[in-house]
């Protein structure tokens, strides 16, 4: 598998001279393209957008349905749209569907779509997305990353009522039904789909090109329902982080994805590139399990909460690009409890409640990687904090390739991140007896059944009761220590505007067919 190229690799792949220093790119700032604007015109088509992300290799792909990478991402969002997408909040919000509603036990859901054409000229159709749902749900297809969330849906009993009008049913009731369809995965692809070599969506940009590990090129769908692109050609490139950061600076790339934020700290001054802070979204959290001793003792995961001193994390492994957590997952977000006080830092407390749980003279292992940025600093600084509780704490580091699977079987202690997500979706995924990823070892059978009832109450001032209550029961009882949210950072070129900073995973992330070039 090739890797993601550095800055040598990337001036060879775009056909620059060895002695060159800069990236042979053309396009809007490398002379030919068009698209000059007056800011005070406003938005103006034209020009070449090139996108620099983290790569995957032979991984990467432009199947929307396997889509697993930062890069996959922005690529088939480029291409296919959802029915429904997610706001900074994670709330569902329409794409293709342009409304819906449920019958009074959410088992069936009717979504209205709007007028929307494919690349190949053919109208969007309930048929279309009934083939989308049963590709994205084919018992082969593995690497189809929704097929989990989405087998709530009963294919067989589901049909278009009308021209504009597919009727979903379901299993079982699921009140969060639309929010599903705004995760990654469920772009919404062509009857005629066969070939993933051969998109067919209704995104605001058409294929021209793909290689995976190397280039992908699209150019402006003019009859995207939405309006369109305003850049002529979109460029997805793989770099690493300094390739990244050098071409952003040296003017050959309009968009880095995930800048450092010593990367940030270091571009204030300088004019030519801007940074898209979006405050929150993803967790940094050590996971206490608690199906193992010392942490099947809620007092003894209450104390570790009480031993971090979060601003000093958020400060130090951070660099300050980030706000501090509260031990529960999804700050901002859609269901997440604001009126739960913020849990600080009380050593004393900490030291009784382990002296009375007698783990004082043990010493206690925390298993990291250097998988993440901050894992490691987290653990080591963790690990200090402990002790001015007289508390020995082992730092132990573990192989990036396979660490997201070993830290679910070994140590009772490990360094964990999510990325953005609903919260309904986290505790599915993480919290569950049944869940996949339960890396904090928490199963309850009470709480697995208020979340049952969560996800079938349609009533939303209720459903978000019951939600608030299942996240206080984790932030006193549970083994997730959420310190801290880092700030989402992205780097743009500064003529670019359309732009926003925006939470991964949401409506407004990667849209490129916003951007426009000053």
């Amino acid at each position: 598998m090739s890797t993601t190229p550095n800055r040598r690799d990337f001036l060879a792949l775009t056909g620059a001279a060895a002695g060159a220093g800069a990236l042979a790119l053309t396009g809007c700032g490398g002379g030919s393209g068009g698209g000059t604007a007056d800011d005070r015109g406003g938005p103006r088509r034209g020009g070449r957008f090139r996108a620099l992300f983290t790569g995957g290799g032979e991984q990467e792909t432009i199947d929307p349905h396997a889509e697993a990478l930062a890069i996959d991402m922005a690529r088939t969002k480029a291409l296919f749209d959802r029915l429904v997408e997610l706001d900074a909040t994670m709330a569902p919000v329409p794409r293709l569907a342009r409304k819906w509603e449920s019958n009074a036990d959410a088992t069936v859901w009717r979504f209205t779509l709007r007028e929307a054409l494919f690349h190949d000229g053919k109208r969007l159709t309930p048929e279309d997305v009934l083939f989308t749902f049963g590709r994205i749900l084919d018992p082969g297809a593995t690497t189809h990353f929704a097929q989990p969330l989405l087998s709530v849906i009963d294919l067989k009993k589901s049909r278009s009522a009308g021209k504009n009008v597919v009727e979903v049913a379901l299993k079982r009731p699921s009140a969060e039904f639309p929010a599903l369809l705004g995760t990654l995965g469920t772009a919404v692809v062509s009857s005629r789909y066969a070939d993933p070599a051969k998109p067919v969506g209704t995104g605001a940009f058409r294929l021209k090109s793909f290689q995976a590990g190397r280039a992908f090129v699209a150019e402006r769908f003019d009859d995207h329902w939405d309006g369109g692109a305003y850049v002529d050609e979109l460029r997805v490139l793989s770099a690493d982080a300094d390739a990244r950061g050098n071409a952003l600076r040296a003017g050959e790339a309009e968009f880095g994805y995930e800048m450092s934020p010593t990367f940030a700290r270091t571009v204030r001054a300088d004019s030519s590139v801007r940074i898209l802070a979006a405050k929150g979204g993803t967790a940094h959290a050590i996971v206490m399990k608690c199906d193992q001793e010392p942490f099947d003792d809620p007092d003894v995961t209450r104390a570790f909460k009480l031993l971090a001193d979060r601003e000093q994390l958020v400060r130090v492994v951070l660099a300050g690009q980030g706000t501090v957590g509260n031990d529960m997952f999804g700050k901002g977000f859609q269901y997440y409890p604001e009126d739960v006080p913020q849990r600080t830092r009380d050593v004393q407390e900490a030291r009784a409640l382990l002296k009375k749980a007698g783990v004082l003279n043990k010493t206690l292992s925390i298993y990291t990687s250097s998988v993440a940025n901050g894992f490691v600093e987290a653990a080591t600084l963790f690990a200090e904090q402990a002790a001015d509780a007289g508390l020995r704490v082992k730092v132990t580091t573990g192989a990036s390739e396979t660490y997201f699977k070993d830290q679910l079987t070994k140590g009772v202690m490990g360094s964990h991140r999510s990325g953005a997500m609903t919260i309904p979706n986290y505790i599915n995924d993480r919290l569950l007896t049944t869940s996949a990823f339960n890396a904090s070892g928490w199963r309850r059978k009470d709480f697995d059944a208020t979340f049952a009832t969560a996800r079938a109450t349609t009533d939303e001032a209720e459903r978000a009761a019951l939600y608030g209550r299942l996240q206080r029961t984790v932030h006193d009882e549970g083994g997730l220590l959420i310190w801290g949210h880092p700030d989402w950072l992205n780097g743009v070129s500064s003529r670019v505007r359309g732009m926003e900073a925006a939470v991964p995973n949401t409506m407004d992330s990667a849209r490129f067919d916003k951007a426009w070039l000053a």
